[in-house]
């Protein structure tokens, strides 16, 4: 499976962006998709996770009640939806994959590349 982020760009505070992850390849097992981010300088951090199904989702604090996460699974398709955007979000978004269950906190098994968001003040 082969992942691909789209849909970063140049937004200014307070704005918003969609994200979007296409997999492509062998998409017949199930997985949990995630985004990730990193920013200049600093290490890669998780941003949000959701289920094969749909029904569980996680976030970081960070960006929780501003960012939604959201899949599309006959469009092998996973979202992030980013509202009220800050220049501290300013990073590369990555999507990545789990195989089977959520596992916040551990190694996604799968990597995109990722898509860049400047957020400027």
């Amino acid at each position: 499976v082969q992942l691909q982020a789209f849909g970063g760009g140049l937004v200014q505070a307070g704005g918003y962006l969609r994200l979007s992850c296409a997999a492509s390849g062998r998409t017949d097992s199930s997985y949990a998709m995630n985004w990730f981010r990193q920013a200049p300088g600093k290490e890669r951090e998780f941003v949000a996770a959701i289920s094969w199904s749909g029904d569980s989702t996680y976030y970081a604090d960070s960006v929780k009640g501003r960012f939604t996460i959201s899949r599309d699974n006959a469009k092998n398709s996973v979202y992030l939806q980013m509202n009220s955007l800050r220049p501290e979000d300013t990073a590369v978004y990555y999507c990545a994959a789990h195989r089977g269950p959520i596992r916040v906190g551990s190694v996604p098994d799968l990597w995109g590349r990722g898509t860049l968001v400047t957020v400027s003040s």
